[in-house]
């Protein structure tokens, strides 16, 4: 469902659609390949745990487990919500995810039981709610989620307005034998399409999602909207200085007592 143009109310009632099917899910760790190696995902469990201490952890977007089961292994509770029942299939297979509850939804709205040390949304996801209106929501039902002192991480590119060539709204991402993918982008409504195309297993298999940028200002004011502040900011899991050359950030807000 397209909202551009659409009215307050009407953006205010839009559902989350699940573009995560069977085909993506059962080869998400090859289509991704990249967010699986081990460079990647030790520093950032390591960021992570040492923000949670004991646990529990809510993860928004758990997926196929890539950094809930890891931090399970670290004897960290793990809850995860997620929109694809399949993807969540996925996670079911691998040693130790019997261990980690998950409840299917739409993280902007679904509240589950308990309180939480820390919740994480990485790799962008946070765009996947493609309004203002349930971006400004997801804050808000993290907060209902903490224990007072709790911690929201991000992890999220920087809109790439000032990298976008003059009148260019379409960008490639990536361009390889196995993938090419590329964003249409409109700068006015801070909203885009992603578009895949993967030549693998003697076909072609085409995958588009709607995202919607977001800014680390923007974010700053959902967090003290859902009365929480901003601890600290980084260009990476490794706690690299964020500066205004950064092309994404991790930021971590708290919850305030």
């Amino acid at each position: 469902m397209s909202l551009v143009g659409a009215s307050h109310d009407e953006q205010a009632v839009e559902v989350a659609a699940d573009y995560f099917d069977r085909w993506i899910a059962e080869r998400y760790t090859t289509l991704w390949a990249h967010s699986f190696e081990p460079h990647v995902v030790e520093p950032t469990v390591d960021f992570l745990s040492d923000l949670a201490g004991t646990g529990p952890v809510l993860e928004l977007g758990i997926g196929t487990g890539r950094l809930a089961l890891p931090l399970a292994q670290r004897g960290i509770p793990v809850h995860g919500i997620e929109l694809s029942p399949a993807m969540v299939e996925q996670l079911r297979t691998q040693p130790g995810s019997d261990g980690i509850d998950v409840t299917i939804g739409d993280f902007a709205t679904t509240r589950v039981a308990g309180s939480f040390t820390l919740a994480y949304l990485v790799r962008n996801t946070i765009m996947n709610l493609t309004t203002q209106d349930a971006q400004v929501e997801c804050f808000g039902n993290v907060a209902s989620h903490l224990e007072p002192g709790g911690l929201f991480v991000i992890e999220v590119v920087i809109p790439p307005w000032q990298r976008l060539p003059a009148g260019e709204r379409v960008v490639p991402f990536d361009v390889s034998p196995e993938h090419l993918g590329f964003d249409e982008i409109d700068v006015a409504t801070q909203r885009s399409v992603s578009h895949h195309y993967w030549f693998l297993e003697g076909e072609t298999k085409r995958f588009s999602a709607p995202f919607r940028y977001v800014w680390p200002s923007e974010l700053d004011l959902m967090a003290r909207l859902a009365r929480m502040r901003l601890r600290e900011r980084w260009s990476g899991w490794n706690r690299e200085p964020f500066t205004s050359d950064c092309g994404s950030h991790v930021s971590v807000w708290q919850k305030l007592e």
